[in-house]
C-alpha cells in the first residue's frame, strides 16, 4: 500500500481534541484569499450530514446497495457496491449541490448560482437549479464528454447555461471563481464547501443504513475529496471503528500530494482520463478534514481502471464512467490494497456517465496495461515479401497485428513501420521479443510511459 500519514488507522484516532461536542467533528478552515461567499464556520461533522440527509429525501433517489458476486470471490471478501451510477442524475454529485443551492435564501436564489465541473457536479447543479427555480451557469473543461454535455442541458432546461472553456477541472474552476466575483452569483464549488460536503457524505450514511451494520472498511473514489471528507465526518461520529480508503487515479493524485506536503499543492500535470477525479489541487476545507481523519490514500493506475470498467461492463452488466469504476480497480489487487478475508466493504461506484465512444480508448488502455498489447517501430527492407518474412519469423500463432502503419514513406532502402501486436496471454511477451531478436530487423519496443508512445498512438 502507498506510505502515507496515518496509514491503517481507524477513524477518529487522530481527531483533535477540540473538534466539537460530536467525536470527529471539526470546522473547515477556509483560506483568507477566497473570493467568493464560502461559509467559514459551518462545521463538517455527523450532524450536518443527518440534516443534509433530511433535506434531500425525496428529491434524490435512494440507490441500491448490491452484493458484488465478481469482486467477492475475487477478495474473498464481502463486497457491497452503492450504485451512485442510478443515482437522478447518474452520480452522487446531485446530493452536494442541492444541498448547497437549498439553503442560499432569497436574495442569493435571485442573484443566481456558479459552478465548474467536468460534467456530474454540473448535472447536479442543473438539477437542483431546475427543482429549485434558481438560474445557474455551469463551466466546463473541453475534456468533458459529449455525453455529459448534453445531459445536463436536458437536466437543467431553460435554468441552465453551459460554458465550455479550458483543458482541465483546475482551469474551468478559476473561470467560475472570476465569474461569481464579478457577478455576484453564489459559487457552488464541486466539493470544497461544507454544505457540498455534507451532502455527498449522506451517501455514505444511506450505505451504512441499508447495509445494517458497521462495515469493516468503505472504499471511496478521491478526486477533490468531498465525498471521503464528508464520509470521514459522518463514520467518524456514528461508525468509528470503519476503515476508510480513499483512492485517486495515479495520473491525478492530488490529495495524496497535500497529506505528503502537508497542505494542498498544485501538481505540475495531470492525466485526464479519470475526467470525474482529474482534479489538479485538493480543496482547502477537505483537506484539513481528511488530514484530520487517519484515513488512507492508494493510487490506481488509469489502465487497471479500464480493465475494471470493462470487467463492469461485461461481467455485472454496470455501464460506469472512469470515476465510477476508481474504487473498484483496486479490489482483489494485493499489490495496491490489501482486504481481509470475510471482511464486509462498502465500495462507491460513483457515476456512470460514460460516453459510449470512449469505450476503443478503453479498451485500448486496458489492453496496454495487462501487458497484452505493444507497440513496435520495425525498420522493414522496402522490397515485396517483407511483411511475409516478418510475419513468418516473428509472430507466433496466438499474437495477432492490430497496427500496421508506415511512419515514413521515402525512396530509401528500408522504411519504419509502427506495429502493433496483441498477444493472447502477457506471458508470451519474452518469447516475441526473443524472435525479435532474431530476426533480419530493426526493431525498437515503444515504452508506454514514453512521449513517443503519446505521441503515435
Amino acid at each position: 500500500m502507498t506510505d502515507l500519514p496515518g496509514k491503517g488507522a481507524t477513524l477518529g484516532e487522530n481527531a483533535p481534541a477540540d473538534a466539537g461536542a460530536v467525536p470527529g467533528a471539526a470546522v473547515a478552515a477556509v483560506p483568507v484569499d477566497v473570493p467568493v461567499d464560502v461559509p467559514v464556520d459551518v462545521p463538517v461533522d455527523a450532524d450536518a450530514v443527518d440534516a443534509a440527509a433530511l433535506r434531500l429525501a425525496g428529491v434524490v433517489a435512494t440507490t441500491p446497495l448490491e452484493r458484488s458476486m465478481r469482486l467477492s470471490e475475487r477478495t474473498g471478501a464481502d463486497i457491497w457496491l452503492k450504485r451512485e451510477d442510478l443515482q437522478t442524475v447518474r452520480s452522487y454529485k446531485v446530493r452536494g449541490a442541492f444541498n448547497l443551492i437549498a439553503q442560499l435564501d432569497d436574495a442569493s436564489r435571485a442573484a443566481g448560482v456558479v459552478a465548474a465541473s467536468a460534467g456530474n457536479h454540473a448535472q447536479g447543479v442543473a438539477y437542483a437549479c431546475s427543482a429549485l427555480g434558481v438560474r445557474g451557469r455551469v463551466y466546463l473543461p473541453r475534456t468533458t464528454p459529449r455525453q455529459k454535455r448534453d445531459r445536463i442541458a436536458t437536466l437543467g432546461g431553460d435554468m441552465i447555461e453551459i460554458v465550455v472553456g479550458g483543458e482541465t477541472y483546475d482551469e474551468a474552476s478559476a473561470a467560475a471563481v472570476a465569474d461569481a466575483r464579478a457577478g455576484g452569483a453564489t459559487l457552488v464549488p464541486a466539493f470544497d464547501d461544507p454544505r457540498t460536503i455534507a451532502g455527498q457524505g449522506t451517501v455514505i450514511r444511506e450505505a451504512v443504513g441499508q447495509l445494517g451494520t458497521t462495515p469493516d472498511l468503505v472504499v471511496l473514489p478521491v478526486g477533490g475529496g468531498g465525498l471521503l471528507a464528508g464520509s470521514l465526518a459522518w463514520l467518524a461520529a456514528r461508525h468509528p471503528r470503519a476503515q476508510v480508503v480513499g483512492v485517486e487515479p495515479a495520473g491525478a493524485a492530488c490529495v495524496a500530494a497535500a497529506l505528503a506536503a502537508g497542505e494542498p499543492v498544485t501538481l505540475g500535470t495531470i492525466d485526464t482520463f479519470v475526467d470525474g477525479a482529474a482534479v489538479r489541487r485538493a480543496g482547502d476545507v477537505t483537506y484539513p478534514l481528511i488530514a484530520a481523519s487517519g484515513a488512507e490514500l492508494v493510487a490506481v493506475p488509469e489502465g487497471r481502471v479500464c480493465s475494471e470498467m470493462l470487467a463492469l461492463y461485461q461481467t455485472d452488466g454496470i455501464i460506469a464512467e472512469p470515476a465510477g469504476a476508481l474504487a473498484t480497480a483496486v479490489l482483489g489487487v494485493p499489490s495496491v490494497l490489501d482486504v481481509p478475508a470475510g471482511a464486509s466493504v462498502i465500495c462507491v461506484l460513483s457515476g456512470g456517465n460514460n460516453d459510449v465512444s470512449r469505450y476503443a480508448e478503453v479498451v485500448e488502455r486496458a489492453l496496454v496495461h495487462e501487458e497484452r498489447k505493444h507497440y513496435f517501430l520495425v525498420e522493414f527492407p522496402q522490397e515485396p515479401g517483407a511483411l511475409r518474412r516478418f510475419l513468418d519469423e516473428v509472430l507466433g500463432p496466438n499474437d495477432d497485428i492490430t497496427l500496421f502503419e508506415y511512419v515514413k514513406r521515402n525512396n530509401r532502402e528500408t522504411g519504419p513501420a509502427l506495429v502493433g501486436i496483441e498477444l493472447s496471454n502477457p506471458n508470451d511477451l519474452p518469447a516475441l521479443l526473443k524472435r525479435m531478436e532474431a530476426a533480419h530487423h530493426r526493431i525498437e519496443q515503444i515504452d508506454p510511459s514514453s512521449p513517443l508512445f503519446r505521441f503515435v498512438l
